[in-house]
């Protein structure tokens, strides 16, 4: 996740898948050269205790209990046709009589917990469906997708959200190569980004790890548990250098704590990894503004408007943050910016719902909401909206 500090001295977390984890990226022309760290960019003396806190190994964050594996052993491991496994394995997920798993963005946990609790965020879901699907011997890869800079607000916060899903193959043979085609199924935690054709990127199980070490620090970063956060990205950093998201919130931690030197070093870190990576320069430029160093701000502004002015999801965040500071005739602006830009995304129209509500345009508020209805595709979510919508009826009615 990236984190972010703006004027009003609030940190927004973007958070990775889901996300994730906080926007992921294609690293393929990055050398070893320009990944050379400059040590003196962790500051350890600043967080002595650092070291107390207990990271999950890769082992504990991917192992399977007991009854997980009976699970496979049983339900998945009878069926020899690959395809068919797999096939089985994507209805155990998804089918209410099964694991019957609920969403919930909080809980950034390991495969057992996600399977025990059946609630996860996209990370951990994706983690769970990675680790049962290794137990039961198919070959599966997870895939960064490169969607759109996508907010949403939490609170106080806003935060990125990033996309991983996964891609099972058919089973390489040592007598044939594998071309196009050997994609058998896509499991994905998103329905609106299996329909979308948006780029995707082979990354490692390593990685993926980095993501939920930095969702971990920056949930501790928003519970204020400052030598946790530090504890969390600096582990994220070292599992996976090329993870630019870790190093973006490396900088929001060490702004918070005053250490602005060290704090630009890390963004620009970030930068270098990812020239593409728009969150870290936005930090960046917050940092730079409040130092007036205007001519290397002046560049980065130019930079985000070119690549932000088309992008809906921008002025969705635009008009969070109007709603936030009460601005409700601007966020109504901002949002409908954003829904003609893309008038298909059920989270412009909740928003709308919001600021309708807030002006007292109830009939307005009802409308909206029914629209964010019909184009979300998710239950938890249409049982908020529904009961949102419900809301909205009888205080119309009592009135």
């Amino acid at each position: 996740m990236d984190v972010f500090t703006s004027k009003r001295n609030k940190i927004g977390l973007f958070f990775l898948f889901t996300l994730l984890l906080s926007a992921c990226q294609n690293t393929n022309n990055i050398n070893h050269e320009e990944l050379i760290v400059d040590e003196n960019i962790y500051l350890d003396e600043y967080f002595p205790n650092y070291q107390d806190v207990k990271i999950e190994t890769q082992n504990e964050v991917f192992a399977l209990d007991d009854r997980m594996r009976l699970m496979v052993k049983e339900k998945l491991m009878t069926e020899r046709n690959v395809k068919k496994r797999s096939m089985r394995l994507l209805k155990h997920i998804f089918d209410q009589n099964n694991i019957a798993l609920e969403y919930s963005s909080t809980a950034n946990i390991s495969a057992i917990e996600a399977y025990n609790s059946q609630r996860a965020n996209c990370l951990s879901l994706t983690i769970m469906a990675y680790a049962l699907a290794k137990e039961a011997n198919l070959d599966i890869e997870f895939q960064d997708v490169k969607v759109p800079e996508y907010w949403v607000r939490n609170g106080s916060y806003n935060m990125l959200t990033g996309h991983v899903n996964l891609v099972i193959t058919k089973p390489k043979s040592p007598h044939a190569h594998i071309y196009l085609g050997s994609k058998i199924l896509t499991i994905d935690f998103d329905p609106f980004a299996t329909k979308t054709s948006f780029p995707k990127v082979k990354i490692s199980q390593p990685y993926v790890l980095s993501m939920f070490y930095s969702n971990k620090g920056a949930e501790a970063l928003v519970n204020k548990d400052l030598t946790k956060a530090y504890a969390y990205f600096k582990s994220a950093t070292l599992m996976e250098p090329k993870f630019s998201s870790a190093w973006a919130n490396l900088g929001i931690l060490y702004k918070r704590i005053g250490h602005f030197a060290s704090a630009k070093q890390s963004y620009r870190h970030a930068i270098k990894v990812n020239p593409e990576n728009y969150t870290a320069m936005s930090n960046l430029a917050l940092l730079l503004d409040d130092q007036n160093d205007r001519k290397e701000l002046i560049n980065i502004r130019r930079t985000l408007k070119n690549q932000r002015e088309n992008n809906p999801y921008y002025y969705a965040l635009l008009a969070d943050e109007a709603f936030y500071e009460a601005n409700y005739k601007q966020a109504l602006s901002y949002y409908r910016k954003a829904i003609r830009l893309n008038n298909r995304v059920h989270e412009f129209y909740f928003g709308l719902t919001k600021v309708y509500y807030a002006l007292n345009e109830n009939e307005k508020a009802q409308s909206a909401i029914a629209r964010a209805i019909s184009y979300n595709r998710i239950d938890s979510i249409d049982l908020r909206y529904i009961a949102k919508l419900d809301f909205l009826k009888q205080q119309e009615g009592s009135h």
